[in-house]
């Protein structure tokens, strides 16, 4: 059996390495799992990763976990442009920058503010304080400054003048705050700018694919009892 990714376009990496295949033309079988069921919490999915958490590959016999890690493997095994992962040595180094910085900054504050916006109150029936919320939010614009002042500086791109793995997986971050109602690009016309050219890079039309779920996360319907309390324990230790 060739390439498998097991995705679930709700989680922001996962959208990136699907974004990722599809605009290059990897061939794969797409595995979904379903979150909001709990099947990533299941013993069959345990024997594909036993951390129990999206997205995992299996090429073969071989199985590999963590998103950054999956993007760098498609990126050595199938011939993709080299401005997504630069084989000059200081433009990789800065992509790898900011895949080191974002796993405890952008992507656990756009992750609490998806779930403490939205998913705890319409998907858990547990109520967030303003108070929480706020800080939340707070936060968030922190680390919006810095992706604007250390990364994207004055540049097209985080990287430079073409887009890079950097940008698809600050974007499909910025996503998940964008779907539960933050208005995260107003008042910033420069990371503004930044998303419609890392848009049209992808394509339009496959960034709207991609993010179909997560722009329709309001409607999502309240959680199974049994499946919430399976999930509580690892939400809370996830957006801690």
């Amino acid at each position: 059996m060739g390439l498998e990714l097991y995705l679930h376009l709700l989680s922001q990496p996962c959208r990136a390495i699907y974004i990722f295949a599809k605009k290059n033309g990897i061939p794969f079988q797409q595995r979904t799992v379903e979150l909001l069921k709990g099947q990533h919490l299941s013993d069959a999915f345990a024997q594909v990763n036993p951390l129990k958490k999206v997205p995992a590959l299996k090429d073969g016999d071989f199985i590999l976990t963590e998103s950054v890690a999956i993007l760098l493997y498609l990126v050595r095994k199938y011939k993709v442009p080299d401005y997504w992962y630069p084989q000059d040595l200081q433009a990789r180094a800065r992509v790898d920058e900011y895949l080191a910085w974002q796993h405890t900054a952008l992507r656990r504050n756009c992750l609490r503010a998806l779930w403490h916006k939205v998913m705890f109150p319409v998907f858990l029936g547990e109520q967030v304080s303003s108070e929480l919320l706020a800080a939340t939010l707070a936060e968030l614009d922190v680390t919006l400054q810095v992706l604007e002042d250390k990364f994207l500086q004055n540049k097209a791109f985080l990287v430079g003048p073409q887009i890079s793995l950097a940008d698809l997986v600050a974007i499909t971050e910025l996503m998940h705050p964008v779907g539960a109602g933050c208005q995260v690009f107003e008042g910033r016309p420069k990371l503004a700018a930044w998303r419609r050219r890392v848009e049209a890079a992808v394509g339009e039309d496959l960034f709207r694919e991609a993010h179909e779920v997560i722009l329709k996360v309001k409607d999502t319907p309240p959680a199974d009892p049994t499946v919430k309390q399976k999930m509580m324990p690892r939400v809370l230790a996830m957006i801690q």
